[in-house]
Formats: structure tokens, C-alpha cells, sequence
């Protein structure tokens, strides 16, 4: 369900029950969908499912500092002689 600012803020216990109720509620200003009113389980969920930055585990001073190693691709290199006859 969608509600206009105004009425999520005069009806803030029927905007949450609904939440709780029936999913997520969306919150309109000015016509335009500004914010999602959401149960905490669905929100902890979602949050958990985000997927990481490279920069989370290596700003978190609580770690783990471990990296997933990226393979690197085979590559086949040229051979490659010196050339003396310069």
C-alpha cells in the first residue's frame, strides 16, 4: 500500500500495523516514492542478504581480514628471445 507522508504521519500506528500485517508500505511525497516502511525480520533479513564491499572486511576493525582470492585467468605468454645483434 502506498501512503502520502501526511497521512503516514497522522496515522503512524495504522502505517506500522499494516507493515506488521500485510508487508512492506510504501511512503509517497509529493506523488514520488520516498520511503519503504518495513517489518525489522524482512529488514534483517535484507540487510543480511546485501552483498559485501571489497572495503567492509578491511575497514571493520573487528575483522575478519581474510579476502576470498580471486582466480586469475591462464594466460599464455609469447615466447620471448633477446635479440644480440645490436
Amino acid at each position: 500500500m502506498t501512503w502520502p507522508v501526511y497521512d503516514a504521519k497522522a496515522r503512524f500506528s495504522e502505517l506500522l500495523d499494516a507493515a506488521l500485517k500485510e508487508g512492506p508500505q510504501v511512503v509517497t511525497r509529493r506523488g514520488v516514492e520516498t520511503a519503504v516502511l518495513v517489518p525489522i525480520d524482512e529488514w534483517k533479513r535484507l540487510n543480511n542478504q546485501a552483498k559485501q564491499s571489497l572495503t567492509d572486511p578491511l575497514l571493520d576493525p573487528n575483522g575478519p581480514h581474510d579476502l576470498p582470492v580471486v582466480p586469475r585467468m591462464n594466460l599464455k605468454l609469447r615466447p620471448f628471445t633477446f635479440d644480440d645483434s645490436e
